[in-house]
C-alpha cells in the first residue's frame, strides 16, 4: 500500500524546516543548560528565515503552494521565534510569576502579529503581484538578534537575567503588535544583518568560553 503524505512538499518550504529543527535541537540544548550553543541555533533559525523567502521567490509554486508556504512559515515562526526565546529565558532563571507572564504575554503578542500578517499578506496578494517593502509590527524573526545579542551583553552589565529578560520580552512583545511601519530588509540592508549576526555569534562563542549561564 502506498503512503501518501498530506501536505506540498518542495524545495520553498526545506529551509523552513531546517530552520525549525535548529530550534528544536536548541531547545533540548537551553533546558540542559548549553544556552552558548541554543543561541547559536536561534541565530541559524534566524539565517534559514532570511533566506527561505528567496528560495520560495525563486520556486515554481501554485496558489495553494504558495499559501501554504505563509501558513508553514508563520507557524514555524511561533516554535522558533516566540516559544524558543521563552523557553531560553525560563531556562536562565527566570522563574518568578512576573517572569512566567512576561513569556505568556511575549508568546501572545507574536502569535497575533503572525496571525495578522497573514491576513494581510494574502489580501495583499488578491491585489498585486509586487514584493513586500514593509511591515506592520516588528516581525517576529527579529528576536534571532536581538535575544542572543541581549543575553551577550548581560554577562558584562551588572544586571541578573531573571530580571532583565521578562522586561526584554515585554518590550519585544509590544514592538510586535505596535501599529508602526517597518521597512523590509534588502540588498544592503540584508548584508548588514548577515553581519550583525556573525558579529554576535562570535559574541556568543567568546563569552565565558561560550559557556552562557
Amino acid at each position: 500500500m502506498d503512503l501518501k503524505l498530506i501536505g506540498y512538499y518542495n524545495r520553498s518550504v526545506y529551509l523552513t524546516y531546517l530552520g525549525l529543527a535548529s530550534s528544536v535541537f536548541g531547545m533540548t540544548l537551553a533546558v540542559r543548560g548549553r544556552v552558548g550553543i541554543a543561541l547559536s541555533c536561534l541565530l541559524f533559525s534566524g539565517l534559514c528565515d532570511m533566506f527561505d523567502g528567496t528560495v520560495a521567490q525563486h520556486t515554481p509554486r501554485s496558489d495553494p503552494e504558495k499559501k501554504f508556504g505563509i501558513q508553514i512559515d508563520s507557524l514555524c515562526d511561533v516554535i522558533c521565534f516566540c516559544a524558543f526565546p521563552a523557553l531560553m529565558s525560563f531556562t536562565m532563571g527566570a522563574q518568578s510569576v512576573w517572569a512566567l507572564l512576561s513569556m505568556t504575554f511575549f508568546v501572545t503578542c507574536g502569535v497575533i502579529r503572525l496571525g495578522y500578517f497573514n491576513v494581510q499578506e494574502d489580501l495583499r496578494q488578491q491585489e498585486t503581484s509586487e514584493k513586500r517593502t514593509s511591515y506592520r509590527g516588528l516581525p517576529v524573526t527579529t528576536t534571532a538578534l536581538i535575544f542572543p545579542l541581549a543575553v551577550v551583553l548581560l554577562q558584562y552589565l551588572p544586571v541578573r537575567p531573571e530580571v532583565a529578560l521578562p522586561i526584554l520580552l515585554v518590550v519585544i512583545g509590544v514592538a510586535f503588535v505596535a501599529d508602526m511601519a517597518v521597512v523590509k530588509p534588502q540588498g544592503r540592508a540584508k548584508l548588514l544583518l548577515l553581519l550583525a549576526g556573525a558579529l554576535i555569534f562570535v559574541g556568543v562563542l567568546l563569552s565565558r568560553g561560550g559557556h552562557i549561564r
